[in-house]
């Protein structure tokens, strides 16, 4: 026996409007163009070039975030492993697979969704999720003795540690039934006595 559909319901299976996920080999050529984009209007040249974007998505695609919106790209992040305290040159292709630094190669949003904080908010989701990696200690971009061409970078770090961020609605999070009361100083004087 079939189940009663109203005639003008119809399911459709479709993406949704807004989605973050993990990039693989083949979205290289979408995260290349909005690269290409962003930086080469810029400095003239891409901190990644296609080869090197594939051979990062192929070799550590778990630590790459895409922000996909109706079903198109449009901002990125891409890390790789390293296992020293600073950047190196050789940071730039290499991923050690026993590091416990992720170097944030790239992060770059399409033209068209610039000056939304996508950018900001993406990052901001990036670091929450290596927090999920026990491995990962820290997250490290920027100046350092690193240079493509022209362009010099900023070597900037963000220690991780701790737990990922837990949403205010989750059942895991418990909020003590008795509101929290913080003594005074002169209560705190009473107690030295």
């Amino acid at each position: 026996m079939q189940p009663s559909v109203s005639p003008g319901f119809q399911r459709r299976h479709t993406l949704p409007a807004s989605e973050v996920r993990p990039l693989n080999a083949q979205d290289a050529i979408s995260v290349f163009e909005i690269e290409r984009e962003a930086f080469i209007s810029v400095s003239g040249e891409c901190p990644l070039h296609l080869d090197e974007v594939r051979h990062f998505l192929s070799l550590c695609p778990e630590l790459s975030m895409g922000w996909i919106e109706e079903g198109r790209l449009v901002a990125f992040i891409i890390g790789s492993l390293w296992d020293k305290d600073r950047l190196t040159e050789d940071a730039l292709t290499l991923h050690k697979p026993r590091g416990s630094t992720v170097h944030i190669h790239i992060l770059a949003v399409h033209r068209t969704f610039r000056q939304q904080g996508k950018g900001p908010v993406l990052l901001w989701r990036y670091l929450q999720f290596l927090r999920c990696l026990p491995s990962v200690r820290r997250a490290v971009l920027g100046r350092c003795a690193i240079t493509v061409a022209s362009m010099s970078f900023t070597e900037m770090w963000c220690p991780i540690s701790g737990h990922a961020y837990m949403r205010r609605n989750s059942e895991a999070i418990r909020f003590p039934q008795s509101p929290l009361s913080v003594q005074s100083p002169e209560a705190e004087e009473q107690l030295d006595v």
